[in-house]
């Protein structure tokens, strides 16, 4: 039998990475305009030779997410229904970027304070990720956050609809890895963000970056 060896990529750990590709935009246009996100139809060419080709995807503001980790290591999960998939899930703090010209970091920690009642003295970026991008433009920055206090209870968010049933749980980071891998919790920020620091806590999480570090991928900064 013929060994086939590993395929060789021409890149190491530290300069594997994403690149922006522009390519012939011929028409752009909405189809549908919702309440909170657009379905966007483009057509495009591949190269200036090759047949247009269209495709249609949601047009998404942008959003973050937080992982919550107290002085045990623990990060904070919380549990809401979710009515497309019709479970109640295993969740990190989230929201949308949907107020215009707001910071990054300044939105995230509203969402702690709205869905969490915390407030956190130390931020760093954990990762970066795309959704979907076969058909989404949706960037999500998942933050770190340590240092916390409590919002006190006079200027607490009131919690309405889906996120009025939220429960709270802080789990051991290794453990809450151990539910990801083993198909228990399915959010993807969760998922996502519950490795990264699984990853990153091996470390003393010495390679994170600064919270205000540049992000390129969400959708208001490409291009520029």
């Amino acid at each position: 039998m013929t060994n086939l060896g590993t395929p060789s990529t021409g890149q190491d750990s530290g300069t594997l990475a994403d690149t922006f590709s522009q390519r012939t935009l011929q028409s752009s246009s909405t189809v549908y305009q919702g309440r909170i996100w657009d379905i966007v139809s483009d057509t495009f060419s591949l190269t200036p030779e090759a047949e247009p080709i269209t495709r249609d995807y949601m047009a998404h503001p942008g959003a973050v997410a937080v992982v919550v980790l107290n002085e045990q290591n623990q990060v904070l999960l919380l549990s809401q229904y979710r009515h497309p998939v019709q479970m109640v899930l295993w969740e990190i703090p989230a929201g949308l970027l949907d107020i215009e010209g707001e910071n990054f970091v300044v939105g995230a920690a509203r969402e702690l304070a709205e869905e969490a009642d915390l407030v956190a003295a130390q931020w760093h970026v954990l990762t970066d990720y795309f959704t979907t991008p076969g058909s989404s433009s949706e960037a999500i920055r998942i933050y770190l956050a340590r240092g916390l206090s409590e919002v006190p209870e006079n200027e607490r968010h009131v919690r309405t609809d889906e996120e009025a049933e939220i429960t709270f749980a802080w789990v051991d980071v290794d453990e809450a890895a151990d539910a990801v891998l083993s198909g228990r919790i399915h959010n993807p920020s969760a998922v996502v963000g519950i490795l990264a620091a699984a990853q990153a806590s091996r470390n003393g999480f010495s390679q994170l970056r600064d919270a205000n570090a540049p992000w390129p991928e969400h959708p208001a900064q490409r291009g520029q």
